[in-house]
């Protein structure tokens, strides 16, 4: 069995104005993606790097440094894993640092964050892979099977039998958790992470909310229905297993042992995973080079053209930071 979904561009040269109030040059190959005088909701910047501030501040330098003679598609393939599913991952081939999409919970390769991500990488020339956990979209494997720990291994497996060279990680919601198991074991691989709704320890945080007496029945059950404006039948059904399993891979009652750049965004409408929780992770993130950013009205899934023109955005400042070799 296997579960298919979404989650919840601009390659802008450069801006001037206050956050809120941008103006953008849009590459022709990306022009539909782009809102070409000002994003049209605020955002707020807690603690943001200087780089990047410097960037929103700047009046516009020209063109961008890279644009695409054409649209290359990328095809899927498969890795093979001798005890574990085969996973299914796009590849797009180029300079470092490339970048790894890691999408939320029962997401596919194929929503609007990884294809953002992947064309602005194409009109850069940086690598950029994309892929489905087990049991989700092309992969093999039985998501009822499947957990937080096996998830884990699918992000190891493509880091290291995948990618090529350091890496930058996207993680969207359950991806933003994963991409700090990924940091911490990866560290020399892993060089810089971004959070959209990062949903570190989220369904543990939500089941130990719950009544006692409903705990109590979701264990007697041994499924837990969980409400969601994000699914086509309105509700999520968690295995309990899969909860209990998942409290072995918690971060936020210690500090989390990640020292590359972290960048956190988060829209304040989120009714999943309260944009504070991003605060605390950042608290929680030993390395001294954190950014949270706060859009006002954006939800969870955080993919309106104004949340994808942030993203790659913040992209971009960390390629910028980064060093750039080709593979």
């Amino acid at each position: 069995m296997r579960s298919s979904g979404y989650c919840a561009l601009c390659r802008a040269a450069r801006c001037s104005g206050a956050p809120g109030k941008m103006a953008w040059m849009g590459m022709a190959a990306l022009g539909a993606w782009v809102s070409r005088r000002r994003w049209d909701r605020p955002a707020v910047f807690l603690g943001f790097h200087r780089g990047l501030s410097a960037l929103l501040a700047r009046k516009s330098e020209g063109t961008a440094r890279w644009v695409p003679a054409c649209r290359q598609k990328t095809s899927v393939s498969f890795l093979s894993r001798p005890d574990l599913p085969n996973l299914a991952y796009k590849k797009l081939k180029g300079k470092s640092p490339g970048l790894i999409f890691i999408p939320g919970y029962l997401s596919d390769m194929n929503g609007t964050k990884a294809s953002a991500i992947e064309e602005f990488c194409k009109s850069l020339g940086h690598a950029c892979i994309r892929f489905d956990y087990s049991g989700v979209g092309n992969s093999d494997g039985n998501v009822q099977e499947c957990t937080v720990g096996r998830w884990r291994k699918d992000v190891l497996s493509i880091i290291d039998d995948v990618a090529e060279g350091p890496q930058i990680l996207v993680g969207a919601s359950l991806g933003g958790w994963l991409m700090l198991h990924a940091a911490i074991a990866r560290p020399q691989k892993v060089v810089a992470l971004i959070g959209v709704a990062a949903a570190v320890d989220g369904l543990v945080m939500q089941f130990n909310q719950l009544p006692v007496e409903v705990k109590k029945e979701i264990e007697t059950k041994g499924v837990w229905s969980v409400p969601s404006n994000y699914s086509e039948e309105g509700i999520y059904n968690l295995q309990y297993s899969f909860i209990k399993e998942a409290e072995h891979h918690c971060f936020l009652r210690s500090p989390i042992p990640v020292n590359c750049p972290v960048r956190l965004l988060h829209g304040m409408e989120d009714d999943v995973i309260p944009w504070h929780m991003s605060i605390q992770l950042a608290n929680q993130v030993v390395s001294k080079d954190v950014d949270v950013i706060l859009r006002k009205h954006s939800d969870h899934r955080m993919k309106e053209k104004s949340d994808i023109q942030l993203l790659v955005y913040t992209i971009d400042d960390l390629i910028d930071k980064l060093s750039t070799v080709v593979n």
